[in-house]
């Protein structure tokens, strides 16, 4: 999924305090600008320890400031001008000691200044901690970070690992693609704020024995895709994923399954909780009646290829929608010909609203896609694209099909 030119006319401002993941806001100002954006980088005294202003002037391509004191400014007012101009504040590493000056309203230095002058209705404060798991785990840090949240800022993280002072736990700043994620992710239209979305990705693996089985040649990153795009839009999204080697979009809870008969366990029970259910997963229609406890060899000797019987898998889509009480359903046609007559079948042979259709070989594994809207008032095209960009506005057609509904 291309990231480029999605903060195409964002101004960020990017302040580094003092840690040792400021190493990562080198490789986060270059992600930030080649998806667009431009940066202005502000640091305080204990950030040049760690990380010199000149790497960052090269990577943003404008001169870093450090003090209230600059006399580049001709009014003086480095805190003020630098605030108007920005269309979102970014503090990585955000420090305990920095949490804690946020939190009282100290300013005692440039970037805390800043941070307090900027105008909180247009310019947003997004503050990526960074410490070690005790100063996280401490009640003085943890009230900090809660009147950071009370006072409207994004606290986004931390993450948990292996921390520089060798220790392992909570603290450790998120990564510069996760961070550049989450701000592209702020910038999206919360067009399903407060609703629920559970959605299937992936292919399924129906066992024949212990190394072989059915599956497809689904990647699962259109599912992967809107899960990310529907979280960006602020809903509380439930992902159940078949055999996949792709990361949790952030802020998504992942459910992995295999089979087709795990997948509809774990979607059934929650069907009714949510308010939309997208049904992306290719699912194999059909499993091996039994699977074989070994492997089946081949017999020396013989040409003979094992047979086996097949029982039909459960259709998860059309369960749902029969559901008395269930959620807005869409489901998704993956085809090899004739796309809009066998997408309109399914919509009627499953009674769903909508369907998404696409060509399946033409897209298994690419990062690109081409989909069509099936309804009972005709196809309507959305052009070849990105899948993230093509999940973005499946996801603006939802929310307002959930509007008229």
């Amino acid at each position: 999924m291309s990231e480029a030119q999605q903060l195409q006319g964002k101004h960020i401002l990017l302040g580094l305090s003092g840690g040792i993941a400021c190493y990562k806001i080198a490789e986060l100002t270059r992600l930030l600008s080649k998806a667009g954006a431009t940066v202005q980088v502000i640091m305080t005294a204990a950030a040049e320890a760690f990380i010199t202003p000149v790497t960052m002037q090269a990577l943003s391509n404008r001169s870093v400031y450090t003090s209230q004191w600059d006399a580049r400014e001709a009014n003086n007012m480095a805190h003020i001008n630098l605030s108007r101009e920005a269309d979102l504040m970014l503090i990585a590493p955000a420090s305990a000691d920095f949490i804690a000056k946020l939190a009282q309203g100290r300013a005692d230095e440039l970037l805390s200044l800043t941070a307090l002058a900027r105008p909180a209705e247009r310019c947003a404060l997004l503050v990526a901690p960074a410490m070690n798991r005790e100063m996280w785990a401490h009640p003085a840090t943890q009230r900090n970070v809660a009147q950071l949240r009370a006072d409207g800022a994004l606290v986004l993280g931390p993450a948990s690992g292996d921390q520089a002072c060798g220790e392992i736990g909570d603290g450790r700043m998120l990564e510069a693609q996760e961070l550049l994620d989450e701000v592209i992710a702020f910038f999206q239209p919360k067009l399903l704020a407060g609703k629920t979305l559970l959605i299937t990705a992936g292919p399924t693996f129906e066992p024949i024995d212990p190394v072989r089985g059915i599956t497809n040649l689904s990647s699962g990153k259109m599912g992967f895709a809107i899960a990310r795009a529907a979280a960006e839009a602020g809903a509380q999204v439930t992902l159940v994923a078949g055999p996949v080697h792709l990361a949790t979009p952030r802020g998504v809870r992942r459910i992995d399954v295999q089979t087709a008969q795990q997948m509809f366990e774990a979607v059934l029970p929650r069907a009714t909780e949510h308010d939309v259910f997208v049904a992306t997963a290719a699912v194999a229609d059909w499993r091996p009646a039994q699977m074989n406890e070994h492997k089946i060899k081949k017999q020396d000797g013989t040409k003979t290829a094992p047979t086996f019987e097949l029982a039909e898998n459960a259709d998860i889509l059309a369960a749902v929608a029969a559901l008395p009480d269930g959620p807005y359903c869409v489901g998704f046609a993956a085809e090899s010909q004739e796309l809009v007559k066998h997408a309109r079948e399914k919509l009627l042979r499953k009674k769903v609203p909508l369907i998404v259709g696409n060509l399946g070989p033409a897209t298994f594994g690419r990062d690109d896609n081409a989909l069509v809207l099936v309804d009972a008032a005709g196809e309507r095209e959305l052009p070849h694209n990105d899948k993230l960009h093509l999940a973005r506005q499946l996801v603006a057609e939802i929310a307002t099909r959930l509007q008229q509904a």
